[in-house]
């Protein structure tokens, strides 16, 4: 006797919890949803829908990756981010809640039908960028990144959100190829967990995203150190910018940006209470 919906969940929820996995009720119910091509609503409203033996497997094999540690974006190819849907590959940074930060910053910022300019540094899958741009109807904007595969993640997922008309990418050092342009906003996630603490960190975090999308140096501030003055370079008279930041460098990265010459600076915390978002003008 094969598993229906609710079954299996079930089941995916007590592998999950047994393995010591943050999170289960939710992982579990992802895989589930992906391996039975099912929805939310159907596993509420037909829990008895019986899986079918290549549904049955294909999650076999999904939980046996997450209790590998595994992310599920990565078992998926997928993740949420603000009000859209990514692809996510092992090239990029999974998206994560605590950057959904930067989109509430910098949305405040500019009226819906301007048709202003948006510069993404370290553009990665895309999501700061193309979740703006899927807000502002208006505005344009050019991500930059150092790694060619994250470049095709951007690019395929800004096709798939209908945005290539007014996102483009190309491959490149921070601001360096730039030249004389200029943009209204820059916003970027740079890498800035110190180099002694990467190993310490999560398995799924650690072992499974790119090195180079994480660690900052040895003090994790090797970055913003480039990006400070390079942000103001870019950026138009009266232009705006907010970077992400560690829970504890707000106060490392607020002076390395008011030497660089920026206004208006202010620090803005996560929805856990954690300083998130160095923010501010040229």
């Amino acid at each position: 006797m094969g598993l229906n919906l609710v079954q299996a969940w079930s089941q995916a929820k007590q592998r999950l919890e047994a393995a010591g996995l943050a999170g289960p009720v939710i992982d579990a119910r992802l895989l589930v949803e992906a391996a039975a091509e099912a929805t939310r609503t159907d596993i509420v409203t037909d829990p008895y829908r019986a899986l079918t033996p290549e549904q049955e497997a294909r999650l076999a094999d999904y939980l046996a990756r997450r209790e590998r540690r595994e992310p599920v974006s990565h078992i998926l190819g997928r993740r949420g981010f603000w009000k859209i849907m990514l692809q996510v590959t092992p090239h990029v940074l999974t998206p994560r809640p605590d950057t959904e930060t930067v989109i509430d910053v910098v949305l405040k910022d500019f009226p819906e039908h301007a048709p202003w300019s948006v510069l993404d540094l370290g553009v990665g899958s895309g999501a700061i960028l193309l979740a703006i741009l899927a807000e502002r109807p208006a505005a344009k904007g050019l991500g930059i990144d150092v790694s060619e595969e994250a470049l095709a993640v951007a690019r395929d997922n800004a096709a798939h959100l209908g945005l290539a008309g007014r996102a483009a990418f190309f491959r490149g050092d921070w601001t360096a190829g730039l030249g004389s342009e200029s943009f209204d906003l820059v916003v970027s996630n740079p890498p800035y967990i110190a180099s002694d603490v990467i190993e310490t960190l999560e398995p799924e975090v650690r072992d499974y995203e790119p090195r180079i999308a994480l660690e900052g140096g040895a003090d994790g501030l090797d970055a913003y150190r480039t990006l400070a003055p390079e942000i103001l370079r870019v950026l138009k008279p009266g232009g705006r910018f907010a970077v992400e930041i560690g829970f504890d460098q707000k106060a490392a990265v607020e002076t390395l940006f008011r030497e660089a010459g920026a206004r208006d600076l202010r620090t803005v915390k996560d929805l856990a209470d954690r300083d998130r978002v160095v923010a501010g003008s040229k």
